[in-house]
């Protein structure tokens, strides 16, 4: 869909790595190494600010059409689940996770995003003449719908088109022509293509391979602009009709999760994506500390949102004016496996950035730009330890949140650190980014419209 543009950081080339609490760095940390250049770095924030523009544009759709959500409801099913094998992208020079999902019949493997913000699944395709610009290219894999047994292309004609679809084109040139559409994304890259029915092969957790069929995929033949050279495509997770975590959770019990690895792992180190009851999180303790109702409603449709009470700085609560938490008055706020840094809209960021930045007192404020407070942390010795401020998030109920340091102090070059957080303008939605998310379960029960999350190694 339309949020993919910033899905894919085409022209970051700098390195994440792993920094500890001490100033010596350690592995497993979110670490920007600039090894060409700072712009490197912005391409990162831009990417995020790009993506956050299209996030407000379509709520704000939403909030004037008020449209209701025709997503299918959840039915429960024995406790069988199936799981996809989800890694980091970081080897590509991407700050996204990526998903491997076989497509068609026979069925071939093909790397998709893993997109919660996103209400279509597609993959780069070659149909009618050919494929052109972006979706041929890279070497990657090529969806030929001619090859598969299962593929049956959705008519212009159809009511599916006319009013369910995303982005469909309005024109038909005869009845039995396909479902067109044409995204244009926000950095001038485009996704053109059909929509098709097509089903994945899964494996259950009996170990048995089976057909998901009634998939809506999108067959992308023609792109433009590098935003997708990372990937074969996108794995839609959105709250939607016609996304793939619709229709699977309603196959699977209503639920889906994932546990996203640390952002810096290595291609070979993965953890999965689950469809029905986790495994994962049948082996924790789940208490009220870490289940928190999941909003859905129309107005922010296809995103997740969360409830947020207050934000602490080492166990202080900050003064944040509670309407930036509330949709109806306009805020919100999402959580979004799109997004890399973590949003906050500008009275809370302001209050957010400027607690922690008292905890640096004592160390030189440097200039690096995208972010606003960046530290001179060469004078620390190496054998000291320095206190980092214990951010925490708090969600309605009894559930918060507390990543690690790493997710939220940054490294950003060479004796750097910053803190790793964005704004944009108010009114608008916050939104936890991926890498306030790694290291944890995340389970998103539609059935029950709860959200569960767990700290864990995810899997290692």
């Amino acid at each position: 869909m339309r949020h993919l543009q910033s899905l894919i950081i085409t022209t970051l080339f700098f390195f994440l790595s792993v920094t500890s609490l001490s100033p010596t760095p350690q592995p497993q940390s979110a670490h920007f190494k600039l090894q060409r250049h700072r712009s490197s770095l912005k391409a990162l924030f831009y990417s995020d600010l790009r993506r956050q523009q299209l996030i407000r544009s379509t709520v704000q759709r939403n909030y004037r059409t008020q449209c209701e959500s025709n997503a299918p409801s959840p039915s429960v099913s024995p406790n069988e689940a199936f799981q996809m094998p989800i890694g980091s992208g970081a080897y590509t020079g991407t700050g996204q996770y990526f998903v491997r999902v076989r497509v068609g019949t026979p069925a071939r493997p093909y790397l998709l995003v893993a997109d919660t913000g996103s209400d279509l699944t597609w993959v780069k395709c070659r149909y009618g003449g050919g494929t052109k610009g972006g979706a041929g290219g890279g070497g990657q894999r090529i969806f030929r719908p001619e090859k598969s047994k299962s593929w049956e292309a959705i008519k212009c004609e159809s009511e599916m088109c006319r009013k369910t679809l995303p982005f469909a084109l309005a024109t038909c040139p005869r009845p039995d022509s396909p479902c067109s559409y044409d995204y244009s994304y926000m950095d001038e890259s485009r996704a053109r293509g059909i929509f098709a029915n097509e089903s994945a092969t899964i494996t259950l957790s009996t170990g048995k391979r089976t057909k998901l069929h009634g998939l809506i995929i999108g067959c992308t033949t023609n792109s433009s602009g590098s935003s997708f050279r990372s990937s074969d495509g996108v794995l839609g997770l959105g709250y939607s009709p016609a996304s793939f975590a619709s229709l699977a959770s309603s196959l699977f019990g209503g639920v889906f999760s994932y546990c996203l690895v640390d952002h810096l792992s290595p291609r070979n180190l993965s953890s999965v994506l689950t469809f029905g009851p986790s495994v994962i999180t049948s082996l924790v303790h789940v208490g009220s500390s870490r289940v928190t109702p999941l909003i859905i409603d129309s107005r922010l449709t296809p995103f997740y949102a969360v409830g947020i009470r207050s934000v602490s700085i080492d166990d202080e609560a900050l003064e944040i004016p509670v309407k930036v938490w509330d949709i109806n008055t306009g805020g919100g706020t999402i959580l979004d496996s799109g997004t890399s840094l973590t949003v906050l809209v500008d009275p809370a960021y302001k209050v957010v950035v400027s607690a922690i930045h008292r905890k640096f007192s004592g160390f030189k404020r440097v200039q690096m730009d995208p972010f606003e407070y960046c530290y001179n942390w060469t004078d620390v010795r190496a054998e000291e330890k320095v206190k980092i401020p214990k951010l925490a998030l708090h969600f309605e109920g009894a559930a918060r949140l507390e990543p690690p340091a790493k997710s939220y102090i940054i490294d950003v070059a060479e004796g750097v650190k910053c803190i790793g957080i964005t704004s944009v303008p108010w009114p608008g939605q916050s939104t936890i980014g991926n890498i306030l998310q790694q290291e944890h379960v995340w389970e998103f029960d539609i059935r029950n419209k709860r959200l569960v999350f767990e700290r864990s190694k995810c899997g290692r």
